[in-house]
């Protein structure tokens, strides 16, 4: 089968490539398993070294992944050089940190001696979105390194040269063979893989019914997944509030990456005490982002990644504003352009709308106005959604109180949500469940084994 990759910023199509036929997928999946025992056996210290190396790569092919994001998903130059150096930087952290968090912990009993040890379990699925077609796969593939496992990586259909330099990478930071490769396959031909009995695991990160279809997979096959799913997060304005801090991170939030992020700011919850002066400021400043070629240094919004993501962002929008919100900015796709929108801010969002009640994937904000912090509070958490949140307040006691009280997997407080390696990454709620990152991550796909010596 011959998959056409378009340039979101352009509208043509770049490239043509092939999936796989059952013969190559049975190849790669083989090749995982002769692998996995050589490569859990290294020693921490040389499975380290391979990341570090690899972390070397990244930045030495920079332009080159740079260049394919750009050209795959229409990612700003700047934000992918960014994400790409966040990607080396996790490598480095998990090769420094591993021996810490895979140290066998001693427990006191009665028996002459009792531990905790972790061991790796095999072959980990990986299905990856295109959003951050670097940082999502080394999001878990730099644990799972670490821990001893390996990978097969099934990337988004539109991102395949990504997936391929990432593989290239992987390789000449001296990777053995069969320890990490990727599958240009199909969704049909995930669900075989994921069946194989080579797979010992998997994890997603994608859309709720992707997580839904592959979770019920896994769940038939009794075999461990991790789901980071979607977000609906909420950005939090109190009466106190600094104003400029505030409208700053709102923009940078939800228009960053234009507006393709699970934990972007999505929802607007702002007390009626600061509505307006909040509203009028963010609009002001989100005018200023500029579309435009995603190479052109000057361009501040990017295209959309495909134009049927562009379409049903635009059908929410219209959806929202038959509902009753205003539109206070943008709202239309932009004349002649192959997946262009705006910057867009909704006013006077409630519920029933899909502005509230959905994710909007794109660079869409909906400004939701309440009473008080208890009305704050109590609409940020009616959603379906647990994936991150913020909150912004002059006294960090309370904006401390208030995360604390919010239901989700990340709150911040005067900080836009971000992942970082050194905490722990995932959802609550239909965000999904397990964790990546830090400690948590790299222990989620390991036998957490009790050894009792009596």
């Amino acid at each position: 089968m011959t998959v056409e990759i378009v340039n979101p910023a352009t509208g043509k199509v770049e490239y043509r490539h092939e999936l796989l036929d059952g013969s190559g997928i049975e190849v790669r999946l083989q090749a995982a398993a002769d692998a996995f025992p050589a490569w859990s056996a290294r020693s921490l210290q040389g499975r380290a070294g391979v990341l570090e190396a690899i972390a070397m790569q990244l930045r030495g092919r920079r332009q080159d992944i740079q260049q394919a994001m750009t050209a795959e998903m229409g990612k700003l130059k700047a934000e992918a050089l960014a994400e790409i150096e966040k990607c080396a930087q996790a490598c480095e952290y998990y090769a420094g940190h591993a021996a810490d968090y895979l140290q066998p912990q001693q427990v006191d009993t009665e028996a002459h001696r009792s531990y905790v040890r972790y061991e790796p379990i095999g072959c980990v699925f990986a299905v990856m979105p295109w959003n951050f077609p670097i940082w999502q796969v080394f999001r878990f593939l730099a644990p799972a390194f670490m821990a001893g496992n390996v990978a097969l990586l099934k990337h988004a259909s539109n991102v395949p040269r990504c997936a391929d330099l990432i593989l290239e990478v992987v390789r000449a930071g001296g990777a053995p063979a069969g320890v990490f490769d990727v599958l240009h396959i199909d969704n049909d031909q995930a669900a075989e893989v994921l069946r194989d009995r080579r797979v010992k695991a998997v994890t997603l990160t994608g859309s709720e019914r992707a997580g839904r279809s592959i979770a019920a997979n896994a769940g038939e096959q009794l075999k461990k997944c991790v789901m980071e799913l979607g977000g609906s997060d909420a950005f939090v304005v109190l009466d106190d509030a600094d104003m400029d801090k505030t409208v700053e991170a709102a923009v940078k939030s939800r228009f960053d990456n234009s507006g393709q992020t699970c934990i972007a700011a999505k929802r607007f919850i702002v007390v009626e005490a600061v509505a307006e002066e909040f509203t009028r400021r963010f609009v002001e400043a989100a005018g200023q982002r500029r579309h435009g070629d995603p190479a052109d240094a000057s361009t501040t919004l990017a295209p959309m990644a495909r134009a049927d993501l562009r379409d049903e962002l635009h059908r929410q929008v219209q959806a929202s504003v038959a509902k009753g919100a205003r539109v206070l900015l943008g709202g239309e796709p932009i004349a002649g352009t192959y997946a262009g929108y705006p910057a867009t801010v909704l006013d006077r969002v409630g519920p029933g709308m899909p502005a509230y009640d959905e994710e909007l994937f794109g660079p869409v904000a909906a400004v939701i106005r309440v009473r008080d912090e208890a009305d704050a509070l109590r609409v940020a958490n009616d959603t379906r959604f647990g994936l991150g949140g913020s909150v912004w307040t002059a006294d960090a006691a309370r904006g401390e109180s208030f995360a604390q009280h919010m239901e989700c997997g990340a709150a911040f407080v005067n900080s836009v949500v971000k992942s970082d390696a050194r905490l722990p990454f995932g959802g609550s709620k239909q965000s999904g469940f397990g964790r990546e990152l830090a400690e948590h991550g790299i222990h989620e796909f390991m036998n957490i084994k009790t050894v009792y010596v009596a």
